[in-house]
Parts: C-alpha cells; sequence; structure tokens
C-alpha cells in the first residue's frame, strides 16, 4: 500500500501529465488563425505601427485592446463560412453574388496586395542592407525566388508547420520593447484611456492602424486555409467538406482568438518600441520600419536595433506568402480553377500562376522607381478605406441560412461585424474630413 508522500507524488505526476497532455493539444491545434494573426504583423504593418508610436507616443496605444475583438470576430466569421460552406470567400461570393459584385471584390483586393508584396519585400530587402552590407537589389529577388520555391514545392502540411514556427520570430518586438525601457506608469494610462486628436495626421494613423489590423488579404487567407486543412484531412469535394461539429467550431474559435491576441500584442510592443524611444526623445517624423531600426540603436541599443531588423526581415518571410497566397485564392476560387497549396503547379497551373504573377508584379514595383517603401503606411490607409464593403459581405454571407444552416453567425458576431464597418468607415470620413479642411 503506498505511503501519503507516494500517493501524493502520483497524484501530482497524473496532473502534471494532464496539464501537458491539454497544452500539447492546445498547440497542435493552431493554425490557420495563428498564421493569419502572425501575417497581420507584416512590414507593412510593423511600419505603420511604427509611425504611429513615433509621431504620436504612448497616445495609440489603446488601439492595440480596442482593435481585437473587431478582428477576431471577422476572422472567426470567414472562418466559420469556409468551415460550415466548404468553400473559401472567393468561392462564396462567386456563388452567392453577381459578378459585378464579385470582381471589383477581387481587383480592389488584388491591387492592395501587389502593392503590399512589393512594399514588403523591398523592406526585407533594405533592412537585411543595413545589417549584412550587400545590396537590396539583389536581395529583394532572392527572397521572392525563396518564398516562391517553398509554396510550389513543400505540401501544405509542411508550409503550414514553417509558418507556425515563423511565427516566433514575433516575439523579437516584445524583448525590443522591454530593452527601450519605457515609462511604464505612462504606458499603463495610455493603454487603459483612449486619445483622440482631431488633426488628419492622427486620422490617417487611426485608419492605417485599423486597415493593416483588419486587413481585406486575410479575410481570403483565413477562409481558403480552414478549406486547405479540410483537403489535407482527405475532404477534396466541397460535399465533403460541407458541414462542422461542434468541437471543431470551438478548436476553430480557440485558434483565431489565439492568432489575433498574437496580432495585437506584437503591435502594442512595436507602438511601444518607438514610443519609448523615437518619441520619447524626440526624434520627429519616421516613415518606415528600416528608419525605426536605426533610429534605435543609438536610443536602446545594439541589441533592440537587431531584434527590431530581424522581426521586419522574419515577418516578411510570413506575410509574402501570405498576400500571394490570398490573391491566387481569389482570383482561383472565383474562377472556379483549381486552387489549392496542396496542388503542385503541374496539376493547377492557373492557380500558381496567378500567384507567380503577383510576385513578380510587386517585385516589379521594387525596380520601377516608384518609392514603394514610402507606401508602406498609405497602403494601410488604403486596406482601411476599402476594407468594410468587404466586412459588410462576410457578415452577410454569414448570416444566410441558405449557406450557414444552424450555424448562422450569433447575434454578437453579427454586432461586432457591423460595428467594425461602421468605426473603418467613421474612422476615414473623418480623415477625409480633415484633409480637406487642412487641418494637420
Amino acid at each position: 500500500m503506498p505511503t501519503k508522500t507516494e500517493a501524493s507524488s502520483n497524484t501530482l505526476s497524473i496532473a502534471h501529465h494532464k496539464r501537458a497532455g491539454q497544452l500539447r493539444r492546445f498547440f497542435s491545434l493552431l493554425g490557420p488563425g495563428l498564421i493569419s494573426g502572425a501575417a497581420d504583423d507584416d512590414p507593412s504593418g510593423i511600419s505603420t505601427y511604427s509611425v504611429a508610436g513615433a509621431q504620436f507616443g504612448y497616445a495609440v496605444l489603446w488601439t492595440a485592446w480596442f482593435t481585437l475583438p473587431l478582428v477576431a470576430a471577422v476572422q472567426l466569421m470567414c472562418a466559420r463560412l469556409a468551415m460550415v460552406s466548404g468553400r473559401g470567400l472567393g468561392s462564396l461570393i462567386a456563388v452567392r453574388y453577381p459578378r459585378w459584385v464579385l470582381w471589383p471584390a477581387c481587383a480592389l483586393l488584388v491591387v492592395a496586395n501587389v502593392i503590399n508584396i512589393g512594399a514588403d519585400l523591398a523592406g526585407m530587402a533594405a533592412t537585411s542592407a543595413l545589417v549584412t552590407g550587400a545590396k537590396a537589389s539583389y536581395l529583394a529577388p532572392l527572397y521572392a525566388g525563396l518564398i516562391f520555391v517553398l509554396l510550389a514545392r513543400f505540401s501544405y502540411r509542411r508550409t503550414a508547420t514553417i509558418f507556425k514556427w515563423m511565427t516566433l520570430v514575433l516575439f523579437a518586438y516584445v524583448l525590443s520593447a522591454f530593452l527601450a525601457r519605457p515609462d511604464w506608469k505612462s504606458v499603463l494610462h495610455a493603454t487603459v484611456f483612449p486619445h483622440l486628436e482631431w488633426s488628419a495626421d492622427y486620422w490617417a494613423t487611426l485608419v492605417a492602424i485599423l486597415g493593416t489590423t483588419i486587413s481585406p488579404y486575410l479575410f481570403f487567407w483565413q477562409a481558403s486555409e480552414e478549406v486547405e486543412e479540410e483537403r489535407a484531412a482527405g475532404r477534396t469535394s466541397v460535399k465533403q467538406r460541407r458541414g462542422a461539429t461542434d468541437a471543431e467550431l470551438s478548436d476553430s474559435r480557440a485558434d483565431v482568438n489565439t492568432g489575433m491576441l498574437f496580432s495585437n500584442l506584437i503591435m502594442y510592443f512595436i507602438v511601444l518600441t518607438t514610443a519609448a524611444t523615437i518619441n520619447v526623445h524626440g526624434g520627429g517624423r519616421i516613415e518606415t520600419a528600416q528608419q525605426a531600426a536605426q533610429a534605435l540603436r543609438p536610443l536602446a541599443g545594439q541589441g533592440a536595433y537587431l531584434l527590431f531588423t530581424l522581426g521586419i526581415v522574419g515577418t516578411g518571410f510570413l506575410s509574402v506568402p501570405v498576400l500571394a497566397g490570398s490573391t491566387a485564392f481569389a482570383i482561383g476560387e472565383a474562377a472556379g480553377w483549381n486552387s489549392s497549396l496542396s496542388a503542385t503547379p503541374r496539376t493547377a497551373p492557373r492557380f500558381y500562376g496567378v500567384l507567380g504573377i503577383a510576385m513578380l508584379a510587386g517585385l516589379g514595383l521594387v525596380y520601377s522607381g516608384f518609392n514603394v517603401i514610402s507606401m508602406l503606411f498609405w497602403s494601410a490607409v488604403v486596406n482601411g478605406v476599402l476594407a468594410p464593403p468587404l466586412i459588410v459581405i462576410v457578415v452577410l454571407l454569414s448570416s444566410q441560412e441558405k449557406i450557414m444552416g444552424r450555424r448562422v453567425s450569433s447575434r454578437l458576431l453579427r454586432s461586432l461585424g457591423w460595428l467594425t464597418a461602421i468605426i473603418m468607415t467613421l474612422a476615414a470620413v473623418a480623415m477625409f474630413a480633415n484633409l480637406l479642411t487642412g487641418k494637420s
């Protein structure tokens, strides 16, 4: 008969193994939601958050918690749409709406994505050049080629696993924020109490934050990756994929909420880093994340500078495939092509053709003489202006019983979706009003 000490030890061991098992299961269910959240913090997003922190300091930290339920609600509706219908977002719009709705929506996505791809590749190359001394003009096509090979040669399962591990690079921004030694009392106050200014600069920054956090390309990517998960599980037809159990929807909710929480947490620390250094020390305006990285070196030290730089390059490798992939998924699904990362370029040539063209078009912007890097911030503003119509479509689709059956979005999800579209529209109107009245 075991002693009390032995019994207590056995109980602790069982509890430990149970917690370890629960933790392993939690990490195993993370997938499309986590990848979407990490890809949300792309070089364009990093530039936007850097500009915001440098220009307005701690005053915009509140946007991290404010946007969290909004982006989580929209992404969750996209995930549920795909899981229940068995289709990606492009395919659903093609089935439920006329062509004059479908193709303008796809066109807006393609234009925004190509600009973002070019900006992200340019940002990755310029940042790498700062550290290595290599020419940025050589690094941009190298990065583009590596990313295309990654998507074309590896299976979906392997690609998804690589993407999941690459999300760890974003913790570099958490470390760089602590190395910046912020005023934590001011940080706490700015985090809890929202701050608004009636100026064109402030509202443009707010629209950019909304646009880079709640980005249209993530809507398409989230839905398409849920379909890819189903395909990887052997459900190759729409009929086989249609429907979702309570457990599957619960797992997806945990995945999406974790991914969006992770995304906004990183956003918070990027703003915090540049606010605690560039803004506090009177560094003035910056236009890009590269300038932020350079400014950090004398203010926060070599460690913060290297971590910030590593984050830009790492997130580029994560976000460019998502941008190019969401473009190919949107066009391919809308046109009814075989559109899957599980397929090969030989079996899905048009899908990979669009993916490659999107990459080449973005790369072409890098060499066009067009200052793509300076457009990183403004591409986020464009996303902020263009996102509301797509959010309305997502809310309407997820509310239709013909698509969702008894899985229609809850009143809370629908309310958050409508609220997101309204807030983003009002922010854009306020920005344009300030621009027209000349208030800087």
